[in-house]
């Protein structure tokens, strides 16, 4: 069955960096878009950014634009999520979902557990 199982979450201060990684299982990683998406305290859930099946085609939510990097390595099966300049706004449940931004928002069909990021000082 479809596994995904995020990683790299944690506290850090504003202006300050993470690496999340996905890695999935069950299904034929390269041919799906790939999504980011996050769940703040107290929010719905926003799309952060996708990615296409090889990894030339990105998007970006505009909150996140120039600070985030979606890539992903087809070979590991494993989705990253890149975040520097981190602002506490930021703080929220982070989850990677199979497929692109039409397919995972309003929910997406299939995500993983969610891996935690908090930024403050």
């Amino acid at each position: 069955q479809v596994q995904l199982v995020e990683s790299g979450g944690g506290l850090v201060q504003p202006g300050g960096s993470l690496r999340l990684s996905c890695a999935a299982s069950g299904f034929t990683f390269r041919l799906h878009y790939m999504s980011w998406v996050r769940q703040a305290p107290g929010k719905g859930l926003e799309w952060v950014s996708e990615i296409s099946f090889g990894g030339g085609s990105t998007d970006y939510a505009d909150s996140v634009k120039g600070r985030f990097t979606i890539s992903r390595d087809n070979t590991k099966n494993t989705l990253y999520l890149q975040m520097n300049s981190l602002k506490p706004e930021d703080t929220a449940l982070y989850y990677c979902a199979r497929g692109g931004r039409s397919a995972v928002m309003p929910q997406p069909t299939y995500r993983g557990q969610g891996t935690q990021v908090t930024v403050s000082s």
